[in-house]
């Protein structure tokens, strides 16, 4: 069957784990994606793509203001949770920003961004975000291929 060929071949493409956050009608949300990319430096501008068949697409294919989190490898937690349920802060450490964007404290990068514009793509959109704010800590980043998750040691 090619769908599941290509689905399988797909998954070889090691990649980092995200998590996206926003704000809901309920409050905040958030999604684990590992469809993140830079894309510009000048200006300062990323790339995600959510699916138009999730439940959670309307709270992030247009929201004026996101967060993209890149998840350590002492991390994985928080990717299953936001991956199962996208109001699923809780117990995660977290703040707002000026904007009302959940933060996610102690991954290794964080973006936030201001929407600049949203592409149909397939069975998904392309959401372009301009940079207002990034940071970086220390750590190993979660990554995911072939259905698991791994890590990559410091060099």
């Amino acid at each position: 069957d090619i769908d599941k060929e290509l689905r399988n071949a797909f998954s070889r493409f090691a990649t980092g784990v995200t998590v996206v956050t926003a704000i809901a009608e309920n409050g905040p949300s958030g999604r684990t994606a590992n469809s993140f990319s830079s894309l510009s430096l000048d200006p300062a501008l990323v790339m995600w793509s959510p699916g138009i068949n999730s439940s959670r697409f309307k709270h992030f294919s247009h929201a004026k203001h996101f967060a993209i989190h890149v998840l350590s490898d002492q991390q994985k937690d928080i990717c299953e949770a936001f991956a199962k349920n996208g109001y699923a802060f809780g117990d995660i450490e977290h703040g707002l920003n000026p904007h009302g964007v959940p933060l996610i404290e102690s991954c290794i990068a964080r973006f936030e961004c201001s929407h600049v514009a949203t592409h149909p793509a397939g069975d998904h959109v392309i959401v372009i975000g301009q940079v207002n704010n990034a940071q970086v800590r220390t750590g190993k980043p979660l990554v995911f291929s072939s259905g698991n998750y791994g890590v990559i040691e410091e060099l």
